[in-house]
Parts: C-alpha cells; sequence; structure tokens
C-alpha cells in the first residue's frame, strides 16, 4: 500500500469523527495561537522600544545610578547611592562637548479637572528637555528655566490627558489638580504613542524640582547627556566619568545609545523566548490529547487493523496510516492556530496601545514545532497499532 492510499484511509479515519478530531486539535490550535500572539506581542513592543531609542538620535549618553555590566546576566543589583540634580550641574559645569542635558524623574499620580480624573504618570525634567527628546507641542509652550529653578507648578500635557480633562477645549491657562496640588497648564502636545517611559500620551511634564516638592524625593532617576558631535561620544562619556567619580564613587554607569539599544534587545528578547516557551507549554499539552485520541482509535480500530493485516497489510502499512493521523490532525490543526493567532495580533494592536509584529519565524517555529508534536505523539499509538497480532486483533470484541 503507497502513501497516497494510506493518506486516503487516514483522512477517511478522521472524517467519520468529525467532532472528535476537532477537540483534539483543540490544543494545537490554542498552543499555536497563543505561540505566534505571544511572540507577536514581545516582538512589537522590543520594535516599538528600539525604534523610540534610535529616534532620539546617535548622539546620547545615559547616566544612572549603580553599577551595570552592559549584560543581562543579573550583575549590578541596586544602586547605593542615587543621582542628585548636583551631579547634573557638575556634569554641565565641567564637561565640555555637550550640547544638552536633562534630568529624569516619573512617578505615577492622579489628575483632575473639574469632575474629571486619570491616573498618569508624572515626568519631571529639565528647561533643555525639547532639545534631548522629540516631543511636539500643539499648544502653548515648555516650561523655562525660570520655572524649573523656583519649582513652579506648571505642567504640560501629553494628548490623551488632555483631551480626556478638556474635550474640545484649549487645556492652556487651565487649572489641574496633581495629587492635590494646584497646577497651571501651560502647553499640550500631540499624541506621540508608546516610547521608553510607556506610553507618552498619558504622561504630563513638569519641572523637575516641581516634581521632587511633588512626590516628596531628593534625587532623580537619570540624566540624559547630548554631545555636540556623535564623533566624539566616547571622549564626552569619559570625562562625565571623571567628573563624576571624586564625589560619585563608582556607584553610576554612563551608557551610549548603542549600549542602551544592545542592554534593551536582549532583555526584550529574552522576554520574548520565555513568552514563547510558556506557550510552547500548551502545544504540549495539545500533543498529550493527540496521543490520548490515537490510542482510543487503535483500540477502537482494532478489528480493523487485525482484518487488514489478514489481507496482507505490512507492519510498516499500519504504522504509516496511524502516523499520518496524527500528523494530518497537528498540521491541521497548527494552520488554524496560525490563522487564529495572526488574527488576534491584529486585532489587539487595533484595539489596544499594545503594538504587535508577526514574524515569520514565529510562524515557522510554531508550525514547525505543531507538525513535530503530532510526529512524536503519534509514533507510540502508531507502533502499537502496527505491532497488534492479527488473530488476536480479529477476536478482539
Amino acid at each position: 500500500m503507497n502513501h497516497v492510499e494510506s493518506f486516503r484511509i487516514a483522512s477517511r479515519a478522521l472524517a467519520a469523527n468529525k467532532a472528535r478530531s476537532l477537540l483534539t486539535m483543540l490544543g494545537v490550535i490554542i498552543g499555536v495561537a497563543a505561540v505566534i500572539l505571544l511572540v507577536g506581542i514581545g516582538t512589537g513592543v522590543q520594535d516599538e522600544v528600539t525604534g523610540s531609542l534610535e529616534g532620539l538620535g546617535s548622539n546620547l549618553l545615559f547616566v544612572m545610578p549603580g553599577q551595570y555590566s552592559g549584560e543581562i546576566d543579573g550583575r549590578g543589583g541596586p544602586p547605593g547611592r542615587q543621582l542628585t540634580l548636583d551631579d547634573m550641574e557638575t556634569i554641565e559645569r565641567s564637561v565640555d562637548g555637550i550640547s544638552a542635558i536633562a534630568p529624569v524623574l516619573s512617578a505615577s499620580a492622579t489628575i483632575k479637572a473639574g469632575n474629571r480624573s486619570m491616573r498618569v504618570v508624572v515626568a519631571g525634567g529639565g528647561d533643555q528637555g525639547p532639545e534631548v527628546f522629540t516631543n511636539d507641542l500643539v499648544g502653548g509652550r515648555h516650561y523655562r528655566r525660570g520655572e524649573v529653578q523656583a519649582a513652579s507648578r506648571v505642567v504640560a500635557l501629553g494628548y490623551r490627558v488632555a483631551t480626556t480633562l478638556f474635550p474640545n477645549q484649549d487645556p492652556v491657562g487651565r487649572q489641574v489638580t496633581i495629587n492635590g496640588q494646584k497646577f497651571t497648564v501651560i502647553g499640550h502636545y500631540a499624541s506621540m504613542g508608546g516610547g521608553l517611559a510607556g506610553d507618552q500620551d498619558t504622561q504630563v511634564y513638569v519641572p523637575v524640582t516641581a516634581a521632587q516638592k511633588l512626590f516628596n524625593l531628593s534625587y532623580i532617576n537619570a540624566i540624559v547627556v547630548k554631545a555636540s558631535d556623535p564623533g566624539q561620544i566616547d571622549v564626552v562619556r569619559a570625562n562625565i566619568r571623571r567628573a563624576l567619580t571624586p564625589t560619585f564613587g563608582e556607584e553610576f554607569s554612563v551608557f551610549s545609545q548603542e549600549q542602551t539599544l544592545g542592554i534593551l534587545s536582549d532583555l526584550l528578547g529574552t522576554l520574548t523566548y520565555m513568552l514563547a516557551g510558556i506557550a510552547g507549554i500548551s502545544l504540549l499539552v495539545g500533543g498529550i490529547g493527540i496521543m490520548n485520541i490515537m490510542l482510543v482509535s487503535v483500540s477502537e480500530r482494532t478489528r480493523e487493523i487485525g482484518i487488514r493485516k489478514a489481507v496482507g497489510a505490512r507492519t510498516y502499512d499500519i504504522l504509516s496510516q496511524f502516523v499520518i493521523e496524527a500528523v494530518a490532525l497537528s498540521v491541521i490543526g497548527g494552520a488554524i492556530g496560525i490563522v487564529a493567532g495572526w488574527g488576534g495580533a491584529g486585532l489587539i494592536s487595533q484595539l489596544t496601545p499594545v503594538p504587535t509584529n508577526v514574524t515569520p519565524w514565529a510562524i515557522a517555529m510554531s508550525f514547525t514545532f505543531a507538525l513535530a508534536v503530532g510526529v512524536f505523539f503519534g509514533v507510540y499509538p502508531a507502533w502499537k497499532a502496527s505491532q497488534l497480532d492479527p488473530i488476536e486483533a480479529l477476536r478482539y470484541e
């Protein structure tokens, strides 16, 4: 008996039990869809974050507290000392080749205007922030150096914050309260979507000194330095280390944009593979379901196997038939799972702010895994069927 005949018999056996075949494939469908969906989310987030960082330019340096190796290997740990505005002033005063410098401080808070309120991220920065980060003002202005020095309660609103609190209104000049403290709106931004610090449309921007008072903090999270000449980035980095070491010791790190991209890529890539591995567990469960159903099928068709062996069917013919049935279940389930996963990823990116990117390697990996699951978990039932004694099989009731 050739493979075409084996495939025909296997197809007829699956079609005879449509409900059972569909339920058997369900585990594979869910597994493949989960792999594609979770890998798509992980890849989409990775692309968006790295794209945001690359969009800032190639001449940025990030000063952060704590010692980091630049690799995702568990070293570094929490910093022993935090960065302060004095550290930023030291860099600004003593390091040449800097075109702009900006502190970074962020914390969550509740913002209110009238009877409307929402949870936001309050981002504290300096007057040179627009020279470092790309933020497009729709109306109003950014806060000035004098307002930073005076810790003025002025705020610029992200797009979603402005449209939620002041629908169809110009928010500039209006009053809002952040954690119960009054701030005057001086500007609002165009929609920027996701970024390094999350959804920038749900952020509000205040002077870093005002943010420190608001949250009762004396430190900042990081310092971002923009070098005048991208070709001198290593010189500027060395000079920053030289400037901070006398007062800060070695409890800080200075990353170039390339290093930061590498760290983020390693971290997000590891997360994506972990998500794929977790989703892959459901594929294994689906494979176990295939094996169970195939064993039931062997038991139900024992007499059929005995008759086929009695009329000359070889061990190989029986083996190939049942392997083909198991592989067909996994391949059809895998194909449906690909469509479901791809469609689910598209819906998520359309209906939520979570970015997705379904890549060919994720589809190929999940389908190949589904095929391998069908072969692996189909071999034992097929082997068991092929080893049945024809006399005993014909006596089976």
